[in-house]
């Protein structure tokens, strides 16, 4: 508030601020397990970015998906998309082996949904144990809401670099 009691109004960035970055889902980075996630290849495309002298990452929303899989179809703005969760992660933090992974192959130039719906689904239900009533095992953490809500947004990322 400034002294006569009118809100200030600060502009968001400093004078002159000049960026640049890339709009990019998650779901289009590469993995080894039908669609990109918040794993490894996630790190390294933040690198990457930063080595680019890139400033910004604008994700799409990150929500759980409906009808067509679109992330603007979200079925809630609070919760998160379960197929995003990477195995990788899951392997190294002891709640997954790496053998319920291997053997599975999935094409590398688009997302099969028809696929990596029971893949991902699938490694939950071998080895989460529910811990809540309505919880879907390993990947309950992520999921904050299930309440459904008629707006999304996209999610915006600065990375670290200029």
């Amino acid at each position: 508030m400034s002294d006569d009691g009118r809100r200030l109004m600060l502009p968001p960035f400093p004078p002159g601020y000049r960026a640049s970055g890339v709009l990019l889902h998650v779901s289009s980075l590469p993995s080894p397990y039908a669609i990109g996630d918040i794993g490894p290849a996630a790190l390294a495309w933040v690198d990457c970015l930063h080595e680019a002298g890139q400033s910004w990452w604008q994700a799409l929303p990150l929500g759980p998906t409906g009808y067509g899989n679109s992330p603007y179809q979200s079925l809630s703005s609070f919760a998160g998309n379960e197929l995003l969760v990477s195995p990788d992660g899951l392997i190294e933090d002891g709640l997954l082996r790496t053998r319920d992974c291997e053997g599975k192959s999935f094409s590398a130039g688009s997302v099969d949904y028809d696929a990596v719906i029971p893949f991902k689904t699938g490694c939950s239900k071998r080895h989460g144990q529910p811990s809540a009533p309505g919880s879907v095992g390993i990947y309950s953490p992520i999921l904050i809401s299930t309440a459904t809500t008629g707006r999304t947004g996209s999610t915006t990322t600065r990375c670290s670099g200029r």
